[in-house]
C-alpha cells in the first residue's frame, strides 16, 4: 500500500502524478474499500491500515494588494445614487473591518455607534464583538445613510438592517456577493488588473494582512476578526513572512548569492 501512494505522488507507474489532495482522495478510497473486505471476512489482512492519506498543504489566503482594494473600493462607487452609496460603503465596511459577510448583511442601524468609531458585530454562534472601523469607512457609511438607506427603506415597510435591496428589504448574502462581483469587475484595469474571482473573504484576508503587514499584534487581529483560536489567525503571518522575503530578496545588496 505503500507503493502505491509512492506510485500516486510520483507517477512512477507511468501516469501522472497527483497533487496531495488527489493522492488522498485516492489512498482514502482504496483504505475504505481494504476495510469493507476485513469486515466481510474476505481477506486476513488489511495492507492499508498503516498508510495514511497525505495531508494538503494548507492554502495562504490570497490577499489584494493596497493598490487594489482602493482601486476596487472605487470601483464600487459609480455614481451618487442610492444603490452605488450603499456598494461603496458595504465593502468599504468589510474591508475597514474584516467582517464576514454574513455579518455585515445582519448590521442594524443600532449596532452602529459613530460617536465611539466602532460597531458590533455578531459573529459565529451569535458571538459578539466590537470592532473600530477608519474614518474612509464612516464617511462612506453615513453618505449612505443619509443619502442613499432613506430612498431604498422607502420602498418597503421598514427594516433594521443597515444595507438593504432596491425593494427596501435586507440584502442577502448572494446579493452582497454580487455587489463585490461587480465592482471587481470595473476595476479591471487589464492584465495587472484584480481577479474576477474576488470574493467577500478576499477583503478580510486582507484587511488581516494589511494590519500584520503594518505591525498590528496578531491577538488584536484575533479578535477583531472574531477567531476563536490565535493558530487560525497565525496563517496570515505567514504571508506577511513570505511578503517581507520578497522585499528583502529585491532591496538588500547581499541577499543573493
Amino acid at each position: 500500500m505503500a507503493g502505491f501512494l509512492e506510485a500516486l505522488r510520483t507517477g512512477s507507474d507511468a501516469g501522472r502524478p497527483l497533487a496531495a489532495s488527489s493522492a488522498s482522495r485516492a489512498v482514502t478510497a482504496a483504505r475504505g474499500w481494504h476495510r469493507f473486505l476485513a469486515e466481510e471476512g474476505m481477506t486476513d489482512e488489511d495492507p492499508s491500515a498503516a498508510v495514511r492519506p497525505p495531508q494538503p498543504g494548507r492554502r495562504l489566503p490570497k490577499a489584494l494588494s493596497i493598490d487594489e482594494v482602493r482601486r476596487l473600493l472605487e470601483a464600487a462607487g459609480v455614481d451618487d445614487s442610492p444603490v452605488s452609496l450603499r456598494d461603496r460603503a458595504l465593502l468599504e465596511l468589510l474591508y475597514a473591518t474584516g467582517a464576514r459577510i454574513s455579518e455585515a448583511v445582519g448590521l442594524v442601524v443600532d449596532d452602529l455607534d459613530p460617536d465611539s468609531g466602532v460597531l458590533r458585530l455578531f459573529g459565529k454562534g451569535s458571538k459578539e464583538r466590537i470592532v473600530p472601523m477608519g474614518g474612509f469607512a464612516w464617511e462612506a457609511l453615513e453618505a449612505y445613510l443619509v443619502r442613499g438607506r432613506p430612498v431604498l427603506v422607502s420602498r418597503g415597510r421598514g427594516v433594521p438592517e443597515v444595507f438593504v435591496n432596491t425593494l427596501g428589504r435586507p440584502l442577502s448574502r448572494q446579493s452582497a456577493w454580487a455587489v463585490l462581483q461587480a465592482a471587481a469587475q470595473r476595476a479591471d484595469l487589464g492584465q495587472d488588473g484584480i481577479d474576477r474571482h474576488v470574493s467577500p473573504h478576499t477583503l478580510r484576508h486582507s484587511f488581516a494582512t494589511h494590519l500584520l503587514a503594518g505591525g498590528a499584534d496578531v491577538r488584536v487581529v484575533q479578535e477583531m476578526l472574531g477567531h476563536a483560536s490565535v493558530t487560525t489567525t497565525q496563517i496570515y503571518t505567514r504571508v506577511t513572512v513570505d511578503h517581507l522575503r520578497e522585499v528583502y530578496a529585491t532591496s538588500h545588496p547581499r541577499a543573493l548569492a
